[in-house]
């Protein structure tokens, strides 16, 4: 008896100490998605009806969250519940990422773009971009720091503009410039196009991820 009372107590033990893991697993992650939306304690917590202590917690594996604030927290940051319970990208080199689970600016000019690379990956930015027809990256060209930036077409016909040069893209075109140079895309097919961006090294502390900061959770919407 006294060796089964041993194993129930280790085993107890065991779950207890995997209950932690799995607490501070979500909490980096949640922590992860709240920073990269640049949201505060407190924006969270009023997205999501809670308290910016309880975020803290959760945060700091500190303490579990029932699904309704599982589900709330999901939401508020614009991502699946399951995603939530992903391991840490700084934990897991091979992060899988579903298409309906991709950050998005909102759709602005008939364009949607979503970013696709995510920490650990640091040396580069992956974005993609959905465009109705007739959709843009917006009226006027645009740059971003002073990066290598490689554009692939993934679908439809695109026009890519740089500075006074003019390129008609299809499907599997790809056209290369830095970011320095005036850009803009438009969609100038019958039907959706799909387009890729690549950008080394990354230009998201200059100005493309500060659109980003146009998002904005749903109870301030």
């Amino acid at each position: 008896m006294p060796k089964a009372s041993g194993n129930g107590q280790a085993q107890a033990a065991n779950a207890g100490a995997a209950a932690t893991l799995a607490h501070q697993a979500l909490g980096m992650r949640l922590k992860s998605l709240r920073l990269a939306r640049r949201l505060s304690l407190r924006d969270l917590a009023e997205a999501t009806g809670t308290s910016a202590s309880f975020i803290s917690q959760l945060e700091r594996g500190l303490t579990g969250a029932s699904t309704a604030s599982l589900n709330q927290i999901a939401s508020a940051l614009g991502v699946s519940v399951a995603l939530l319970f992903a391991e840490s990208a700084a934990q897991n080199h091979h992060g899988v990422l579903r298409r309906s689970e991709r950050p998005s600016l909102p759709p602005s000019d008939g364009c949607r773009k979503m970013l696709l690379s995510r920490p650990p990956l640091s040396d580069m930015e992956v974005y993609v971009g959905e465009f109705e027809i007739g959709g843009s990256t917006g009226p006027d060209q645009y740059t971003h720091g002073d990066a290598h930036e490689m554009l692939i077409v993934l679908r439809g016909i695109v026009e890519v503009s740089l500075g006074e040069a003019r390129h008609v893209l299809e499907e599997g075109d790809s056209v290369e410039y830095t970011t320095s140079t005036p850009h803009r895309t438009e969609n100038i097919g019958s039907g959706r196009a799909e387009v890729m961006w690549i950008i080394a090294p990354p230009t998201s502390a200059r100005a493309e991820l500060d659109q980003y900061t146009t998002w904005k959770p749903p109870a301030a919407r």
